[in-house]
């Protein structure tokens, strides 16, 4: 078996944050991975949301309404946009990959570094302050579970199952060199929307609500 873990350099830039194979886990990125371009628009974005969000990726609720949820409550927060574009795209990464219905997966076993993938297709998209935000968030739950492990215990059934396969708790000096990261607190408040976002029958809008804000801040770029 081959693992699938985060190597971060905790340089600013997204590019050096990417996964690296270990020795534990299946390498998952080989199945799919192929298939992914490198260029996307904001259009297609949208339109791979509206083709495979209804997948649940082990929670209750599908990929889109999470998205949605966790974009809601970076508006309610008075998040600037390109936060509020981060929280919406965060997960984007899983239905790129598209390894949910690989007989193969397993969540408990297999990462497929949804952080990184997500976060190498929004950079030329968005720039690093959507990027960044994406590629850190699965270090900050890492982060969160190492200093309070009381946090475990709040984390979905699929997140716990998950905290493993990408790379379970920190080292001290790893968690000390995130913490003087400069996508830290970006990072923290991201992880915060994401597992606060799994509410069942939440009508949180609907995905064009966005077109404008991504379609600005691409226009930006």
């Amino acid at each position: 078996m081959v693992r699938i873990a985060i190597r971060c350099s905790f340089s600013p830039r997204v590019q050096r944050i990417r996964a690296y194979p270990t020795e534990s886990r299946h390498d998952v990125r080989q199945w799919k991975w192929t298939r992914v371009k490198h260029s996307y628009t904001v259009e297609e974005l949208l339109s791979l949301y509206e083709e495979k969000g209804d997948g649940k990726y082990g929670e209750a609720i599908s990929q889109t309404e999470h998205a949605l949820q966790c974009a809601a409550l970076a508006k309610k927060d008075g998040a600037p946009e390109a936060m509020i574009a981060a929280a919406l795209l965060h997960d984007v990464g899983h239905l790129l990959a598209d390894l949910q219905n690989e007989h193969r997966f397993d969540i408990e076993m297999d990462d497929d570094s949804h952080e990184s993938l997500g976060a190498r297709v929004l950079s030329p998209i968005f720039g690093p302050e959507v990027a960044r935000p994406v590629a850190l968030h699965v270090m900050a739950k890492r982060w969160r579970c190492t200093v309070d492990p009381d946090y475990y215990a709040t984390l979905s059934a699929t997140s716990r199952a998950s905290l493993q396969a990408q790379g379970g708790l920190l080292s001290p000096d790893v968690a000390k060199r995130f913490e003087e990261h400069p996508g830290f607190q970006s990072a923290l408040a991201l992880r915060s929307w994401d597992e606060d976002a799994k509410v069942e029958g939440l009508d949180s809008g609907n995905l064009r609500d966005y077109e404008q804000l991504l379609t600005r801040l691409s226009s930006a770029r």
